[in-house]
């Protein structure tokens, strides 16, 4: 897979004198006097924190957050009807959609710097460099379900939760539990299971990039120049507290009070990190929608695949992907980045420039066309003529 950069991510750009930590700006974006077709910059950070519009979007995410959960507020069931807790769940995903709109229309009514296209600004378009942006898609996309399951082998050394990997007790449990599945080959089935959770993460990409192109496509770029860890910080936290109308029902961690708050800023800020580095290290927002997908989409079919069938339900806030045995597994990820330099590389996504006509060389100059005749020579001069009748 292609990390590299291309010939765009190799320009200079002004360094940021607010910036907290050191960025390889040659690695970073266009200078700011690059400009795409149609007169718009390519550079995307902006000049300045747009504090303004920063606040419009948070309002308008969380308010619309409350919203879509309190039919389940209101219901009295909370989450005991499934089917409402999945469409609130949904519906509440595209609420960072809607607050950038907002954000964006105020951003783009206000007078100040020229600014980068839509698209370019969050990150969706364009998908180039065609390897890096799609290779890191792809990583981050199958990478999520081997961390998810490195998470709960940590519970399990911690003792956390009991795991049956050998025998896979908790998942043959759930297959006498289907019709007719009690007869297929365990290895058949498991198969079988891994290709519906990943088909299940890939539908899951609709709704993950409602939230994603909040959080990192514009919340995390309108940020950046606090610096890459405050900015990270920020909206890992902002990402935590937003969950709350869910998380105070009991939703991940079965405890609706403030402590199912705090693991969950926690887990975001975790998360966040390495879904921003995603979004930093290739300009693009998709590697980062990707790996929410598919921690949506594997998190719950791993622990049932690895749980011990006899075993009682474990404490999610220590075992999953968003508690501490995750952040356990994410700070060991965040570290080794760190150490090698990764959160300092922050190209842009590329813009194919024309290219350059091919040099015409000068005509040469004209020469004549050689002769095979001998060049004639000069003729004499005729000898004076005496005219007639003149005396000798």
């Amino acid at each position: 897979m292609s990390t590299g950069t291309d010939h765009n991510d190799n320009a200079n750009a002004a360094t940021d004198p607010v910036a907290t930590d050191p960025v390889d700006t040659s690695a970073r974006e266009p200078a700011g006097d690059v400009v795409e077709a149609k007169g718009r910059p390519l550079a995307i950070v902006p000049a300045t924190v747009p504090w303004l519009e920063f606040a419009v979007f948070v309002a308008v995410a969380v308010i619309l957050a409350w919203l879509v959960c309190l039919p389940l507020w209101l219901s009295g069931e909370g989450l005991g009807d499934p089917v409402l807790v999945q469409v609130s769940g949904m519906a509440m995903m595209f609420t960072p959609l809607i607050a950038v709109v907002v954000a964006m229309i105020v951003q783009r009514r206000r007078a100040g710097e020229p600014r980068a296209s839509i698209v370019r600004y969050l990150g969706i378009w364009p998908l180039r460099p065609f390897g890096r942006v799609l290779g890191m898609t792809a990583l981050a996309f199958f990478g999520i379900f081997v961390l998810v399951a490195a998470a709960y082998l940590v519970g399990a050394a911690f003792g956390w939760m009991q795991v049956d990997l050998l025998g896979l007790s908790g998942f043959k449990t759930q297959l006498s539990h289907l019709p007719g599945l009690d007869e297929v080959p365990v290895a058949l089935a498991v198969i079988g299971y891994l290709l519906i959770m990943a088909l299940g993460s890939a539908l899951n990409v609709i709704v993950a990039f409602g939230e994603e192109v909040g959080w990192r496509g514009w919340l995390l770029t309108s940020l950046r120049p606090l610096g890459t860890w405050p900015a990270l910080l920020i909206v890992g936290v902002i990402w935590g507290l937003w969950h709350a109308p869910l998380i105070l029902l009991g939703y991940n961690f079965a405890r609706p009070d403030i402590t199912g708050v705090a693991f969950m800023v926690g887990g975001c800020i975790m998360l966040g990190i390495l879904f921003g580095w995603l979004r930093l290290r290739t300009g693009s927002v998709w590697p980062a929608v990707a790996a929410h997908a598919a921690l949506n989409g594997s998190a719950g079919m791993l622990l049932g695949l690895f749980i011990d069938g006899s075993a009682s339900t474990p404490d999610m806030a220590l075992v999953s992907f968003l508690g501490v045995s995750g952040w356990i597994v994410s700070a060991i990820v965040i570290a080794i980045l760190f150490a090698t330099g990764q959160f300092s590389k922050q190209p842009e996504l590329g813009v194919k420039l024309p290219k350059a006509p091919a040099p015409v060389a000068p005509p040469a100059p004209a020469v004549p066309p050689a002769s095979s005749a001998q060049p004639m020579a000069p003729a004499e001069p005729a000898p004076p003529v005496t005219p007639h009748g003149e005396a000798h």
